[in-house]
């Protein structure tokens, strides 16, 4: 199957990243329906044009007619959906999701689906802290990253269809990695970052703190504003790894500890120009 304006697309789950998946399709031209158990979310996509059509419980026609299924949902809500309705996808259909842990879900979700029905993984890097379609921005998508995850099981077409939709969604940079890759990775550049935000804003119990900080703070806890949740639940289905970041960061945080200790001046600048040298490869990129 190939991706073009004749493609049934359908979302699952219309929050933030359904709801910025359906901005950007709906913009390109493509006709997109949703279902979302939150009425009060149709009937605003609906109202501004976000989606074509929009049901709040699944149905034979309107599943089995789609031909390519965005899941937008946690990974829970994924696993209790397919294990409810997943028996209506019909052979033919490519399913994808935006889930941020793939070795928990990818091989349980091809495992479920009916024979003919194939599930190639995605992961869209890039997000707010609000979430809900009210909030939705198809302009997250300029300039960041979208990682494909295929496995052996996945078929050439459906990766190059998942890629297409990377591309149509509008990121800059579409990468591929494997299931134990991608969470690897996750764990660091995303995960942690969250678990050192949420550690920064809990270690210091300062009243006022927020009269004091100047950017660098600020900078530095964006995303300690946190869906709860959501994060939870990734941490702990990504666990291994997670933990396994977290290891590396406090042996490297010891470290710049043990020369700061000692009044080791040239170690302590040495890791400065270490870290200047890496962070200037991300400029380039922005």
């Amino acid at each position: 199957m190939e991706l073009n304006r004749n493609t049934n697309i359908l979302i699952v789950g219309l929050g933030l990243l359904g709801g910025s998946y359906a901005r950007a399709l709906t913009k390109k031209g493509y006709t997109v329906r949703a279902i979302e158990k939150r009425e009060s979310a149709l009937t605003f996509a609906l109202a501004e044009h976000i989606i074509a059509e929009g049901y709040t419980t699944p149905t034979k026609e309107v599943v089995g007619e789609a031909d390519l299924v965005i899941f937008a949902l946690y990974p829970h809500a994924l696993f209790d959906w397919v294990e409810e309705y997943g028996s209506m996808l019909t052979c033919g259909t490519v399913v994808t999701d935006v889930t941020g842990v793939k070795g928990a879900v990818v091989n349980r979700i091809q495992s479920t689906l009916p024979a003919g029905v194939e599930f190639i993984s995605a992961h869209p890097m890039a997000g707010k802290e609000r979430g809900g379609v009210e909030y939705s921005d198809d302009s997250i998508f300029q300039g960041a990253n979208y990682i494909v995850v295929p496995t052996e099981k996945n078929s050439e077409d459906a990766t190059r269809l998942c890629a297409k939709l990377g591309e149509e969604l509008g990121f800059a940079r579409i990468s591929y990695l494997t299931p134990r890759e991608h969470d690897e990775m996750v764990g660091f550049v995303s995960q942690l970052t969250h678990c050192i935000a949420i550690t920064l804003m809990t270690c210091n119990q300062t009243e006022h703190l927020e009269d004091y900080t100047g950017d660098s703070f600020r900078d530095l806890t964006r995303i300690a504003r946190i869906n709860d949740e959501m994060w939870s639940e990734l941490f702990l289905l990504n666990r291994e790894a997670l933990l396994a970041q977290m290891d590396a960061f406090t042996d490297e945080l010891a470290t710049l500890r043990h020369h700061l200790e000692n009044g080791d001046r040239e170690a302590l600048r040495e890791m400065m120009r270490v870290s200047t040298r890496r962070r200037a490869l991300f400029d380039k990129k922005d």
